[in-house]
């Protein structure tokens, strides 16, 4: 039972808490981009910027901070989060240090500094943990990841684009994410049918850096367990 929570719990916040916050911090080549960019006209144009910025990608890296609001809790954590296509992601916990969750293309690794055990599931199984960023590993068509998308104006010019992740109707009624001009997306916002919202926020976004695939690879600690948790039902 416990190994089940847990990685429903890292899942949740891995994913409240999953992709790519403040301009400032975005390289000036992306600053520029954004200024020339034209003012999207509906959901659907921008939906297709979005696509556009990352399908000509193959790597990606940025800061993240994740917070998490439900069940009585309140926490905020924040590390680096690396992409590699096909497949592959990292989100490298440093606060709290030790913490890691690792997609290696076959599967989901979820590991905490002093934990009794690792968690393994398939990475097939891993939408069931409904990671935010898992349509970005592949071929990006955001229209067919959410339902009913809808276009808002946010903060410091940028715009927010909400829908329902189709087939997670029920476990997550509403997702939003908010992005530049360009269709960068610097952060997402995930509300649970119990309430719960998770944030994430992305920073200093590197398009294609050398990621070497080693870095995709994880190890168990010696003398640790490693546990096949379930999916959460």
């Amino acid at each position: 039972m416990r190994a089940n929570f847990t990685f429903r719990r890292g899942g949740r916040l891995l994913l409240a808490a999953v992709l790519l916050s403040t301009a400032a911090m975005l390289w000036a080549p992306r600053l520029c981009a954004q200024q020339r960019s034209p003012l999207p006209q509906d959901a659907h144009e921008l939906a297709q910027r979005v696509d556009h910025h990352y399908n000509q990608l193959h790597s990606l890296k940025a800061g993240f901070t994740e917070s998490y609001e439900g069940l009585g809790m309140r926490r905020t954590e924040s590390g680096t989060l690396l992409l590699l296509k096909p497949g592959r992601m990292k989100w490298d916990y440093s606060s709290p240090a030790g913490k890691l969750f690792l997609l290696d293309g076959e599967f989901a690794w979820f590991y905490t500094q002093g934990d009794p055990h690792v968690q393994r599931i398939p990475a097939k199984q891993l939408d069931d943990l409904r990671s935010p960023l898992r349509f970005l590993l592949g071929h990006t068509e955001l229209e067919k990841e959410l339902n009913h998308l809808t276009l808002a104006p946010a903060p410091d010019g940028r715009f927010t684009l909400t829908g329902a992740p189709k087939g997670q109707e029920k476990r997550i009624p509403r997702l939003t994410l908010t992005m530049t001009a360009d269709g960068t997306i610097t952060g997402i916002e995930i509300e649970e049918v119990d309430g719960a919202l998770t944030r994430f926020t992305f920073t200093g976004e590197e398009t294609n850096p050398p990621i070497p695939a080693g870095t995709f690879r994880f190890t168990p600690p010696v003398g640790v367990p490693v546990v096949d948790a379930m999916p959460p039902v």
